[in-house]
């Protein structure tokens, strides 16, 4: 008896607690959601708006009828034709057993159109094909214009490409490690660099990454993965183009990326290896074969050494 009575106890408490429980749930007040972003004024969105820039060079056909596993997006300055070349030499040519190509994005070069420099580009572009230009002027500061520009063109030209990549032409790439740990990866909503989750603006105007407080307010960036180079689903194109709207325009294009994440609520992961190590190497190495194996990208090479040791690493890569 005394047994039983201590059952109904334990059953009539529970449910006591229970009935307070879904009170507190149904009656309690609901945390707030995060507000809204602000669209930008039309005045300072034109900076950015893919409607205000006009194709010099493109491609639009290149994914007609194609549905490429990775674009490579090489952003380079228009006078820059022997980096290209290394590019087009070394890890820009198509990756063994899957579908994958390069392409180089530039602006103007300084003193426009009727230069030397923009008609041996033009030339360049007719033999190779490759080359993606808008009449912007091609600029440091203007990085963010241009990966923007990139972003559209994915979005607007190869919709159906399952990856891209952002990387700078002076990068050592290992396609056939980039290719292999893609087959795994999420198709949406993913992207994956060096990522850096402590950065602040720079408040020294002597500063190359100087940031005003007036442009920027905050103390600290959002995570963002280092412009070096990084890959990412080709979903987040057209995403973060429209997040663009929302964003008021910095001088750093690997942040702008992140705010433009932020606004996505999309976090960018950290790529490493099984022994933890960071798989996009943005210092400099000295080349080492089986070193090089294991990392994605190591940063710093002139076209000269990437011409060098490509041989060596595309011969005998796969025997370390």
């Amino acid at each position: 008896m005394r047994r039983s009575c201590l059952w109904r106890l334990v059953k009539f408490l529970t449910a006591l607690a229970l009935l307070f429980l879904s009170a507190h749930v149904l009656f309690s007040t609901p945390s707030k959601a995060p507000p809204k972003p602000s669209a930008l004024p039309a005045e300072e969105y034109r900076l950015l708006s893919p409607e205000t820039y006009f194709y010099q060079l493109n491609e639009p056909a290149v994914c007609r009828h194609r549905s490429p596993f990775l674009l490579l997006m090489v952003p380079v300055a228009p006078g820059e034709a022997v980096a290209r070349q290394a590019v087009r030499s070394t890890w820009g040519a198509s990756a063994p057993g899957r579908d994958t190509f390069t392409l180089f994005y530039v602006g103007l070069p300084e003193g426009g159109r009727g230069t030397s420099t923009q008609a041996e580009l033009e030339e360049e572009s007719r033999r190779h094909a490759d080359i993606i230009q808008m009449d912007f002027q091609d600029s440091y500061h203007n990085l963010t214009i241009k990966t923007m520009m990139m972003m559209h063109w994915l979005s607007t030209h190869c919709p159906n490409a399952s990856y891209a990549m952002k990387v700078d032409a002076d990068i050592f790439v290992n396609v056939f490690l980039l290719v292999r740990r893609l087959k795994g990866s999420p198709r949406q909503g993913f992207i994956t660099g060096s990522l850096i989750s402590d950065g602040r603006p720079r408040r020294d105007r002597n500063s190359k990454w100087y940031v005003s407080e007036g442009l920027y307010p905050d103390d600290s960036f959002p995570p963002y993965v280092s412009g070096a180079g990084y890959v990412f689903s080709a979903d987040l194109a057209p995403r973060i183009s429209w997040a663009s709207r929302f964003v008021r325009m910095i001088p750093l294009e690997d942040v702008y990326v992140g705010l433009c994440l932020r606004v996505l609520n999309v976090l960018p992961v950290y790529s490493r290896s099984l022994t933890l190590r960071n798989l996009f190497e943005i210092g400099q190495l000295e080349y080492d074969r089986c070193t090089f194996a294991k990392l994605v990208i190591v940063n710093g090479f002139k076209p000269a050494q990437l011409l060098h040791v490509w041989p060596d690493f595309s011969r005998g890569h796969s025997s370390c």
